[in-house]
């Protein structure tokens, strides 16, 4: 989150997409954290809010508090395990759907840039090819809206903020975010970024599950 920018997350209980035994799966709005930040102004975020109803619940990823969409949260140990490895060895399957600044050609392609925390201007990462983590997205043009472009994102790797600094990388920088866009390409009323598709397997049993949250852009 950037010094400038007051926290404001929108009141509420998420959206349900799924919930059994084992596993609960959500759909995050954007504009709320997925675990507290520091400080008690942060305190407010979507696993706090699981817990008044699911006190079990225990987190496996994130996303950025920008990001709106699928959220998968373990209800057990074993779960959590679980579906810790299955990110860990990256099975589980990503897909999201973004908004970008101008036309991006050709239709399909792939990002292929390592990527590294900016220590001076943390949140923010970098693309480092020397010390950088690997970090690879594939990405399908959806159509161009006007100057911009709608895109499928899938992510091969899970880096902080892999997406955005991809993006950026291309020349297309993803709207409303406040981090990496500039000008006009800045200026929406959010990050019109949303995880909009999660492929996972159950840990119980091992069952092949799809779970879909429509974008609200």
């Amino acid at each position: 989150m950037t010094v400038s920018s007051a926290y404001a997350p929108p009141p509420g209980m998420p959206e349900i997409l799924h919930d059994d035994a084992e596993i609960l799966v959500v759909n995050k709005p954007a504009g709320l954290l997925s675990v507290p930040g520091k400080g008690a102004h942060l305190a407010d975020c979507l696993i706090a809010r699981l817990q008044a109803v699911f006190p079990q619940v225990l987190l496996v990823h994130r996303l950025d508090r920008d990001t709106s969409g699928v959220m998968v949260f373990a209800l057990t140990p074993h779960a959590q395990r679980h579906l810790g490895l299955q990110f860990e060895k990256r099975q589980a399957r990503k897909t999201y759907l973004a908004r970008l600044a101008g036309q991006l050609a050709p239709k399909t392609g792939t990002v292929d840039l390592p990527l590294i925390v900016d220590w001076e201007r943390r949140p923010r990462q970098m693309v480092d090819h020397q010390n950088g983590r690997a970090a690879v997205t594939d990405w399908r043009v959806l159509r161009h809206e006007g100057d911009t472009t709608r895109v499928r994102l899938s992510p091969k790797t899970g880096r902080s903020h892999q997406l955005r600094v991809h993006m950026l990388a291309l020349g297309h920088p993803i709207l409303g975010d406040p981090l990496y866009a500039e000008g006009a390409a800045r200026d929406h009323p959010r990050l019109m970024l949303h995880s909009e598709e999660l492929k996972i397997r159950h840990p119980d049993g091992g069952a092949a599950l799809r779970f879909r949250a429509a974008a609200e852009f």
